[in-house]
């Protein structure tokens, strides 16, 4: 079976990650790609918190590699993998994998009222202040922190299917 390849879609909230992720899935899809798309958010969503009371457990990664797996045992070797901070653990996640995956890493951009106005339509039309405060100082700490070997997109003025397309052309995973 060919190596394991995977594109981490980083960034703050509201920018888009999961739209584009579904929105590469369409395309891949069309083209008859195999490749599988997961949310990282929901690898270690429960409460209390996994990661505050068992930091230990290291359970995104777990859950990763247990689903990993089972995507492998059916074939697949391409994974379209969504988180906020995944630009900034690419390298835990990757290992995680467990079969040194070739690694493509995007941090998405958007500007605060790009991302306002995202966050507004999913809550249902109120913008939830603390949200976009909190999605403020992420975008800041991603940007900061995330190294210059990982592709930046600005999101602001593009459509989910041309974020789609940058994010196939960074792979090389479409047919020519």
């Amino acid at each position: 079976m060919p190596r394991s390849e995977v594109l981490f879609i980083g960034g703050r909230s509201g920018v888009g990650k999961s739209t584009a992720a579904e929105a590469l899935h369409d395309l891949l899809t069309d083209a008859d790609v195999r490749h599988a798309v997961i949310e990282g958010d929901v690898l270690d969503l429960a409460h209390p918190a996994p990661h505050v009371e068992h930091p230990e457990a290291r359970l995104t990664e777990r859950n990763l590699a247990a689903m990993w797996a089972n995507y492998r045992a059916l074939g697949h070797h391409r994974l379209v993998y969504t988180n906020t901070v995944s630009v900034l653990e690419a390298d835990r996640l990757a290992a995680a994998m467990g079969d040194d995956p070739v690694v493509v890493a995007v941090l998405l951009r958007a500007g605060d009222e790009t991302t306002a106005s995202r966050l507004q339509r999913r809550s249902g039309g109120e913008l939830p202040v603390a949200q976009l405060a909190h999605s403020t100082r992420t975008a800041g700490r991603l940007d900061t922190a995330s190294a210059d070997r990982f592709t930046r997109i600005d999101t602001d003025a593009m459509a989910p299917a041309d974020v789609a397309r940058r994010l196939a052309s960074l792979t090389g995973w479409l047919p020519a």
